[in-house]
C-alpha cells in the first residue's frame, strides 16, 4: 500500500531519461498507476515543463535523496517555473553500480561519466576505486551510460542494472552509494487535484517579505498551534536578490482538512505568496514491501 495512488491514469507520462534512468524504474513499479506511453525527457526541468506545456498528462521527477537532501532542479521547476501539482510519492532504495564497456577493466578507467546527485552518493567509494579519475557530468545516469557505451574512451558510468542491459554494458563494481540505505524520493506530477485518503500529506512554497524580523516564526507557528506536524522544512533563493529565500515545507495533513486549510488561510495573510504544491497520499515506509 506505500506506493499507491488511488485513481490514477493517462495516455503519456513524462519521466528524466533517457530509457534506463532510477526514474524509469520507479515509474515502472508504482503500483495503481496507468498508462499508455511513457516518454522520456533530457532533463528534471523540461520533463516538468512538459506536463505544464501538454505535451504529457503526466510526470514522475526525483525530489529528494536520503544522502545529498533534496534536487534543487525539482524544487526550484515546481516553485518558479511550472503550475503543476504534486498527485503522489514513492521512496525507492536506489543502487549505483559501475559499469563500463565490455573488455573495459578498473585499471583502464580513464573517467566517470556520472548524474552530479549520483556521483555525490558515492563519493568515498569512487575515491577508494579510481582515486585521481575525473568525474564528468552528465544528465542522468542512463545519458552517462549511453555515453560510456558510445565512448572509445576506456570510461565507466555509474548507473542502473537496468542501464547496464539496455546499453550492452558490464558491471564492474555492484554496490558503488557510501550508504547502503540509499533512497530517492520520487514525485508524481500532474494538474488534477487529488482527493483527501485520510493519510496525506501537503507540500508549499512560502514567500516572505524581505528583511522582516520573525518571518519564518510566523509561519512555524501557525503549525504548531495547530498541531500540525511538519516533515520537512528548507530553504531555497528566489534567485531575484542575494538574501532574499523562500521555505519549501511539507507537513501531514490535506489542504481539504479543516486545520489545514485554517492554517494555510492565515498564512496567506500573513506572507506575499503562499504556492501550495499538492496535497497526496503519504508514502508510508513500512507498507513498501506489503
Amino acid at each position: 500500500m506505500g506506493d499507491v495512488t488511488p485513481a490514477l491514469s493517462c495516455r503519456e507520462i513524462a519521466y528524466l531519461g533517457p530509457p534506463g534512468t532510477f526514474t524509469e524504474e520507479a515509474l515502472r513499479g508504482w503500483r495503481g498507476l496507468e498508462f499508455e506511453a511513457a516518454v522520456p525527457f533530457p532533463t528534471v526541468e523540461e520533463a516538468i515543463l512538459a506536463v505544464e506545456d501538454g505535451l504529457a498528462d503526466a510526470a514522475v521527477v526525483p525530489i529528494e535523496n536520503s544522502i545529498e537532501g533534496s534536487v534543487n532542479a525539482t524544487l526550484d521547476s515546481l516553485a518558479f517555473e511550472a503550475d503543476v501539482l504534486i498527485q503522489g510519492e514513492r521512496v525507492f532504495q536506489v543502487h549505483h553500480h559501475l559499469l563500463a564497456r565490455k573488455g573495459v577493466g578498473l585499471e583502464d578507467i580513464a573517467k566517470v561519466v556520472s548524474h552530479p546527485q549520483a556521483a555525490a552518493q558515492c563519493r568515498r567509494h569512487l575515491v577508494e576505486a579510481l582515486p585521481g579519475v575525473e568525474v564528468e557530468a552528465a544528465n542522468s545516469t542512463s545519458e552517462a551510460a549511453r555515453r560510456v557505451a558510445e565512448s572509445p574512451e576506456p570510461a565507466a558510468a555509474l548507473g542502473s542494472l537496468l542501464a547496464a542491459e539496455l546499453y550492452g554494458l558490464e558491471v564492474l563494481r555492484e554496490g558503488m552509494e557510501d550508504h547502503p540505505e540509499n533512497r530517492t524520493r520520487f514525485v508524481l506530477l500532474g494538474k488534477k487535484r487529488i482527493p483527501p485518503t485520510g493519510r496525506d500529506k501537503t507540500s508549499m512554497v512560502c514567500f516572505i517579505h524581505q528583511d522582516r524580523p520573525g518571518m519564518l516564526l510566523q509561519i512555524l507557528q501557525e503549525f504548531a498551534f495547530r498541531y500540525i506536524n511538519l516533515s520537512k522544512i528548507e530553504s531555497r533563493p528566489t534567485k531575484k536578490v542575494l538574501g532574499d529565500y523562500c521555505f519549501f515545507i511539507d507537513c501531514e495533513g490535506h489542504e481539504e482538512d479543516e486545520v489545514l486549510a485554517s492554517a494555510l488561510k492565515c498564512l496567506r495573510c500573513k506572507l506575499p505568496r503562499v504556492k501550495l504544491l499538492g496535497s497526496y497520499p503519504a508514502f508510508v515506509e513500512e507498507d513498501a514491501d506489503a
